[in-house]
């Protein structure tokens, strides 16, 4: 016989649990869980076993067992969490924290997998009275499946029907709820009578802590080249905004660099004073036919090239006709 723990043991014994995954876990995925079944809930936990531990309850005893972690072992990197519970919210403690697993928790679900949805994602739910539509529901067109009395709720709705084989047939898709607007009665409803279950719940990841740092789910998504693109245009513009307030920095320096030379190119060529490096752009300045003369054997080179491999390409298709016929030719002497 099990004996039955008070409320004061139940909350030591969940004090107990949350110091030692704290202890054992440094990352931590603040999920909502808005609108979640128990059911639902127990299969994402088992979907996630081996690899995360889902933990929820109330905030203020996951903010008092965070600050006893913390005072008792002198971690305050925990705290950050504080200001993120905040919700119907719950912890999930994963080993390692991968962007296949956010993904899992994160996205709408795979309509191509239901065991997938089933064991760790959304699920459909009906469209409740007063509830706040996530997305825009549309009713798409078809027979319905309803006898002909029923079309007074098509009539309260605006949705265009059609009497078709003693059954009700919607003609075009009607987009019926709003994403952000309350479900009334009515469209709850006809929701129900045509078993469109058009909304989903699961654990949604909120925020992402590790070892003291918090940030947004959406930073596993990046990618190397993403990485690569905001170092680029970061630098960029530390570049920009050193070279217009002439403060000098390592980005700038090529360009500060670049700079000088052409100032100190453009002096020598306005004046008699010169340097080895500026007599080569004089010799050109007073004469550009000097300059076409340089570039003219690396155009000769790139044109030789040319003429030489056409030259090959036909002489080469000339040489294969020619050995067929000399072997024609063997064959019938021989014989």
């Amino acid at each position: 016989m099990t004996v039955k723990l008070t409320k004061a043991e139940k909350k030591v014994e969940y004090d107990k649990k949350l110091c030692r995954l704290l202890d054992e876990y440094t990352k931590v995925l603040i999920a909502v869980a808005d609108n979640v079944g128990s059911n639902q809930l127990q299969n994402i936990r088992k979907g996630l076993r081996g690899e995360s531990i889902v933990l929820m309850g109330k905030n203020t005893l996951i903010r008092r067992c965070i600050k006893f972690h913390a005072e008792r072992t002198g971690n305050n990197s925990y705290l950050s969490l504080l200001p993120l519970l905040v919700g119907n919210v719950g912890l999930i403690l994963p080993r390692v924290i991968s962007r296949k697993l956010v993904k899992r928790l994160r996205n709408t679900n795979d309509t191509n997998n239901e065991d997938n949805q089933r064991r760790y994602k959304k699920v459909g739910a009906p469209a409740r009275v007063g509830l706040v539509a996530p997305i825009d529901v549309v009713v798409p067109p078809g027979n319905t499946g309803l006898d002909p009395s029923q079309t007074s709720f098509f009539q309260v709705l605006n949705i265009p029907t059609k009497i078709n084989k003693g059954t009700v047939e919607i003609i075009t898709p009607v987009e019926l709820i709003k994403k952000g607007e309350k479900v009334g009665s009515s469209e709850a409803a006809l929701l129900a009578k045509l078993g469109i279950r058009p909304f989903s719940y699961g654990l949604v990841v909120q925020s992402v802590y590790e070892d003291g740092s918090v940030f947004s789910p959406e930073v596993l998504d990046l990618t190397e080249d993403d990485l690569i693109e905001k170092f680029s245009t970061g630098l960029s513009m530390v570049t920009s905004l050193s070279l217009a307030i002439s403060y000098p920095t390592l980005a700038a320096a090529p360009h500060v660099f670049v700079n000088a030379y052409k100032n100190v190119l453009a002096l020598s060529i306005a004046t008699e004073y010169t340097y080895p490096q500026a007599e080569k752009v004089k010799e050109y300045l007073k004469d550009p036919s000097k300059f076409a003369v340089a570039a003219a054997p690396v155009a000769v080179e790139a044109e030789t090239t040319s003429a030489f491999t056409a030259a090959a390409a036909k002489e080469e298709a000339k040489e294969e006709p020619a050995e067929e016929s000399d072997d024609d030719m063997g064959f019938s002497l021989f014989d």
